[in-house]
């Protein structure tokens, strides 16, 4: 994250002696990226993050349910809203397309998760419906409709469903932070980028597990590249008194993404909200549309020679595929090596409109996407065709 938050109880300076109220020391926790030389926070325990009392093997299931390749090469239409409902945001989460930089998932979850650390990279979920709370070593989060929640590497957290939510989970193998070309060479947001500090919510208190949850054996699963693991710690994570520093969960809501209009159409890095290893991560919001008298205001025709286009759609009216299929719930993959479009008729239907409601999360990735077991299993079979209709 670009810059520094101080929540709850800190010494004077780091790394001194600083003391509970049983006279004995706090246990300090340096939570760093990139070997300790980019952003980083310091966390307080009570007791030692160190101590574990047993390490187990767990069935991964990524092993038995890989991706596959996108052969034969074509568009395709996931609807999500096919795929079962039930589970945890940890556990629950059904592949819809991957590769080596990134896995994409989609959720529909009733339950509270197991405390994860995610060891590999980055993850942020983007939560469609529902309210959400982000609970971790740092604090909480509440979360709700529109909301991107960014959790990083490392981080011990759970998420408490309250009801039913859904959403869509970026896995990445790295980090996942806000584009370069926003932030100052200090780390501040640019007057020119489309959010600020001031959109970004962070928790503001800590979190700590009281009573006899806080000193019992809690187990962990933990991910690395290796696959899963359940750890069980002597203690109960939730134990830190305060932390500082620049690298921490955080929520940003697509509703405070400010849109970029031109008065012709604009290409899609206009919409960049997160750059992550391998791919970005764009917001397409509602907005006015181009204001030249003679604009054509839904995109043209286009192949992005590099990248494939995962496309989410969250909420409004997709005019540019109109007849497609498209909807609420639904997903597009574009892949590199097809042309894609307006739906036939959408151009002529289009001229003079000068609003968009839609809403949609665009995932572009610089390496091929596999297809997930989820894609396969609620694919439209007939969505590559619709453009010969």
């Amino acid at each position: 994250m670009p810059y520094y938050r101080a929540v709850g109880e800190l010494p004077r300076k780091r790394h001194i002696v600083f003391r509970r109220p049983d006279g004995g020391l706090y246990a300090e926790e340096l939570m760093g990226e990139e070997g300790f030389s980019s952003d980083s926070s310091l966390l307080y325990h009570r007791n030692l993050p160190t101590a574990i009392l047993k390490s187990e093997p767990v069935p991964d299931p990524r092993a038995a349910a890989p991706a596959e390749p996108n052969l034969p090469l074509a568009p395709r239409h996931f609807r999500t809203g096919d795929l079962p409902a039930g589970g945890d945001l940890v556990t629950g989460r059904q592949l819809l397309a991957a590769n080596g930089d990134v896995r994409l998932s989609f959720a529909a979850v009733d339950e509270t998760s197991p405390l994860y650390r995610n060891s590999v990279g980055d993850e942020t979920v983007y939560v469609q419906s529902g309210s959400v709370r982000l609970e971790s070593s740092y604090g909480a989060i509440d979360a709700g409709e529109g909301d991107y929640v960014c959790v990083p590497t490392g981080t011990i957290h759970r998420w408490v469903v309250q009801g039913a939510a859904t959403a869509l989970v970026i896995e990445a193998s790295g980090h996942i932070r806000p584009p370069r070309r926003y932030l100052s060479q200090y780390g501040q947001f640019l007057e020119h980028a489309p959010y600020s500090e001031r959109d970004l919510r962070a928790p503001a208190e800590p979190l700590l597990a009281e009573g006899a949850e806080a000193d019992a054996p809690t187990p962990v699963l933990v991910r690395t590249r290796g696959g899963l693991t359940r750890m069980t710690f002597a203690h109960h994570p939730f134990d830190v008194v305060g932390w500082d520093g620049c690298l921490y969960p955080y929520a940003l809501n697509i509703a405070d993404f400010e849109p970029i209009v031109k008065r012709t159409h604009a290409p899609p890095p206009v919409h960049q909200t997160f750059e992550g290893p391998g791919f970005v991560v764009c917001s397409f919001c509602p907005r006015p549309l181009d204001f030249h008298p003679d604009a054509v205001p839904i995109p043209y025709n286009h192949h992005n020679v590099d990248s494939d286009e995962f496309m989410y759609y969250v909420g409004g009216d997709y005019a540019a595929r109109k007849g497609s299929g498209i909807g609420v719930g639904s997903v597009s993959l574009h892949p590199a090596g097809f042309t894609h479009g307006p739906q036939p008729g959408a151009v002529e239907a289009a001229l003079g409109a000068e609003r968009t409601s839609e809403t949609a999360v665009m995932v572009d990735t610089f390496r091929p996407l596999d297809l997930g077991p989820a894609g396969r299993a609620c694919e439209d079979p007939g969505y590559a065709w619709t453009w010969a209709r």
